[in-house]
């Protein structure tokens, strides 16, 4: 009975079809004889060998996601951090160099200060925001230069055109990657920036807005060019890199509204980012499509959309302490990492543990991160968490 169990000779029609994609979970694919299995690729996504290098779900994932950023070629990874990681592996050797802007991702800036370190590679920082900063620190060394639009947590938006350019001019060794999670391949196209200009690499962290639930971690890494797909695509797969199904499956479900809630979040993050303009609390509002924050120009020359991303900077004469009480008195904005899910997120940082050159931010920083519920109840909630703080003051 156990042997009739394992091994039943029934196979469903194949005729089914609906809106959901197949979920297919598997280690084990087999092979009907073994040339197939000796000549079978998946590099190529020609066919299938082992669970860990695809699946018709993996597939199909990878297919839909290329779509959305313009790409030919898409590597699923376990969270946006390891798709960063698994770049810099592919990419740089002992003796390379890697550029990172100054307002880079915070882990990304701690593998390559760590991990990339030890391993032989060095790592200069730029500005983002002065593309000369960037052309003295090219070298011949450099093989890779990250680019954040807009940059993490102060949302900062750079002239991407003219970094993609000059790193072309006086670096052509060199790969440009881009981490691509905010514009999530709808405020922008990273393949076409205009101007001839265009990324060779994106990342994605499709925890944030492709999922949209607050309940998957996984990225993705995407390219055009055939020759890059098989560096990182080996690399992928000598690193074990592997996703579940179930959590494909969680994907491809939040895929089909992501453009809905993607416009409702940046909207509501404009509003937001408009109120807390006119409150004496704040010295700055940092949201690319607000006019006068860093970089606003850049993004009007560029987007089409802002994702639902506000930091505010506290005056100065609130202190770190007062911030911090200001952020507990919040009742609908959540204290957490992350951002793109239904719930909206408070955070606050400190700049200048953030930067490893000059920032220009003296007061302390909170990001809020705007999820789905009314936007009147979360000006609602600002506002009494900043008579919260006031009423402590007095």
């Amino acid at each position: 009975m156990a042997t009739a169990l394992i091994h039943h000779p029934y196979a469903a029609p194949p005729e089914f079809d609906a809106l959901p994609p197949a979920v297919f979970k598997a280690s084990s694919v087999f092979f009907p004889n073994v040339a197939a299995m000796r000549t079978r690729r998946w590099d190529d996504k020609s066919g299938y060998t082992y669970g860990l290098h695809g699946t018709p779900t993996t597939f199909t994932l990878e297919a839909r996601l290329a779509t959305l950023e313009g790409a030919k070629h898409v590597l699923l990874a376990p969270s946006g951090l390891s798709a960063i990681t698994l770049v810099d592996m592919a990419l740089l050797s002992a003796g390379d160099e890697v550029l990172l802007p100054d307002n880079v991702y915070g882990p990304s800036r701690s593998f390559a200060a760590h991990e990339l370190k030890q391993w032989g590679i060095s790592c200069r920082m730029y500005d983002p925001m002065d593309p000369v900063s960037l052309v003295v620190a090219l070298s011949p060394k450099t093989k890779l230069v990250w680019l954040e639009a807009p940059g993490s947590v102060t949302l900062e938006f750079p002239d991407l055109r003219r970094l993609v350019r000059e790193a072309r001019v006086h670096a052509p060794q060199a790969v440009v990657a881009l981490d691509n999670t905010w514009g999530a391949g709808i405020a922008f196209n990273a393949f076409d920036l205009g101007e001839g200009q265009a990324v060779d690499v994106t990342v994605h962290a499709l925890t944030k807005y492709p999922s949209g639930g607050a309940d998957v971690l996984m990225g993705s890494v995407a390219c055009r060019d055939d020759a890059l797909h098989q560096r990182l695509a080996w690399c992928h797969s000598r690193l074990g890199l592997g996703v579940g199904a179930n959590d494909v499956e969680a994907l491809l479900r939040g895929l089909p509204s992501l453009a809905l809630r993607y416009a409702a979040q940046d909207a509501a993050g404009r509003h937001i980012a408009a109120w807390c303009a006119g409150r004496a609390e704040f010295v700055r509002v940092l949201h690319p499509a607000l006019p006068g924050s860093p970089g606003h120009a850049h993004w009007a020359g560029l987007c089409s959309a802002a994702a639902g991303l506000v930091t505010v900077e506290f005056d100065p004469r609130y202190s770190a302490a007062q911030v911090d009480a200001f952020v507990d008195a919040l009742r609908l904005f959540r204290i957490g990492w992350s951002w793109g899910g239904p719930v909206s997120l408070a955070v606050p940082y400190q700049p200048k543990a953030m930067r490893a050159l000059a920032t220009p931010y003296r007061g302390t920083l909170v990001r809020l991160c705007i999820g789905l519920e009314a936007v009147e109840d979360l000006v609602a909630d600002l506002e009494q968490a900043l008579a919260v703080v006031q009423g402590a003051i007095r």
